[in-house]
């Protein structure tokens, strides 16, 4: 048995394997699809669903305070300009004279051709802002000028002092929202990688400008840990942290969280000390007063901020390509997505031998289909039923046979290693608990 090693596996192959299995299709794809957007499908709103289950346990599992959020989609113009997001979220933009086509400015050679046309007549570069804007009510003039947020930290940082007086925290606390954003990329590229609309996981560090260093070097290998946790490859994963010339103008220090894809290393979560840049432009352009005032100490300050923040979508795509592997057994070739079991869309599958059993081994997964994600698969052979729980994800199959009528006994069988082992019918919750368990008795 081989594995295809991780540069075989292509965007375009992980695109297709999530089409066909449900994890992701095109948008509006009926009426030809809308560039950069994408509906996730019954597979991957699962595993979605796992990853936003497992990032909010690693930030509770550390014993700090940090409250849960959700912010709005939409703000005003106002929130912006105090962010700086109208003035400085762009992106250098530039046109082929003879087919239109648009291009990111550092992403082409403007001194080759055009490799939509094969021309080479270029517009001059200028900046694009990537915000959507929209306008509120029914009159549109200035006042009604609002944004579909390009990132989610900005509510936070505008309703701080509501959290703080509404839930008694004292800095340092965090607040963790997970929620859509959505940027007008001039190329989304890359399937899921770069999208116009997406999901973010972010937290909001407050602290004290002293201990904000600290708290950096603490939630860097906090992230690291969480990346390891649900079963991404150790050696695919690095922080490297920004040169100066990369760093935004509000941040003394930023590091990225890097996977290795197929296209290169490349940004999987950004973690940025933020200084007090945020609360100090709102409170400046606002005329409300966010600084914090500490009884102990008497002592009034604008707190500083660490911000982790992930998108969910590029982290699902993270764990696909890291999980995708095809084998070759035999004569045929074996699609298998080794996710951990944590973010496994479905924890087992339930597969009767025959049509005979279908009853009896019903009733077994109608009494654990009340508390885990599981299935029930009665179509094909079991051969061909392995298979198709193997592409999907699922990490064990109990299968009921003849013998499971006298000895009250299932075979349980590991994705990975595709070994079986005998077991009771009382054990099977235990499998189903942690279904790793089963690679330490194989």
């Amino acid at each position: 048995m081989t594995n295809i090693s991780l540069s075989q596996t292509t965007i375009d192959k992980i695109a297709s394997f999530c089409k066909r299995v449900g994890i992701a299709y095109q948008s509006s794809e009926i009426y030809g699809g809308i560039n950069g957007v994408y509906d996730i499908g019954p597979l991957g709103t699962l595993i979605k669903q796992n990853l936003r289950k497992e990032w909010l346990k690693a930030l509770q599992s550390n014993g700090l305070d940090i409250l849960p959020f959700e912010g709005s989609i939409l703000a005003p113009e106002s929130v912006w300009n105090a962010s700086g997001h109208t003035e400085n979220f762009q992106d250098p933009l530039v046109d082929c004279l003879i087919c239109k086509h648009r291009f990111r400015a550092d992403d082409i050679d403007m001194t080759a051709n055009c490799t939509n046309c094969g021309n080479r007549s270029w517009t001059d570069v200028r900046q694009f802002n990537l915000m959507f804007k929209t306008h509120v009510g029914a009159s549109v003039d200035k006042s009604s000028i609002a944004y579909l947020r390009p990132e989610t930290a900005q509510s936070i940082f505008i309703n701080f002092k509501n959290i703080m007086s509404t839930n008694r925290v004292k800095i340092p606390f965090g607040v963790a929202q997970i929620g859509k954003a959505f940027r007008n990329e001039i190329t989304p590229k890359q399937f899921l990688f770069r999208m116009r609309e997406f999901e973010q996981m972010e937290i909001e560090w407050f602290c004290k400008g002293d201990d904000a260093k600290k708290y950096f070097d603490f939630w860097c290998a906090e992230r690291i840990n969480f990346y390891k946790n649900i079963g991404i490859d150790t050696t695919k994963i690095r922080l490297r942290a920004h040169a100066q010339d990369e760093l935004s103008h509000y941040s003394s220090y930023t590091s990225d969280v890097e996977y290795q894809f197929p296209f290169g290393w490349k940004e999987l979560e950004g973690i940025a000390y933020r200084g007090n840049f945020d609360l100090t432009q709102h409170s400046k352009f606002s005329g409300k007063d966010l600084s914090v005032y500490e009884e102990e100490t008497k002592e009034s300050y604008i707190p500083h901020v660490v911000e982790c923040s992930i998108g969910t979508d590029r982290l699902l795509l993270t764990v696909l390509f890291d999980a995708y592997q095809e084998e070759q057994i035999e004569d045929e070739t074996r699609v298998v997505l080794k996710l951990h079991s944590s973010i496994a869309p479905y924890k087992a599958a339930f597969l009767p031998l025959s049509k005979q059993l279908i009853e009896p081994a019903e009733k077994i997964y109608s009494e654990f289909k009340k508390k885990f994600s599981i299935q029930f698969d009665t179509t094909g052979s079991i051969g061909k039923r392995y298979r198709r729980q193997d592409e999907i994800g699922t990490p064990l199959c109990f299968t009921y046979d003849f013998e499971s009528l006298e000895d009250h006994c299932v075979t349980v069988r590991d994705r990975d290693s595709m070994k079986q082992k005998r077991i009771a019918i009382n054990d099977i919750e235990g499998y189903l608990i942690n279904p790793e368990k089963i690679k330490n008795e194989l």
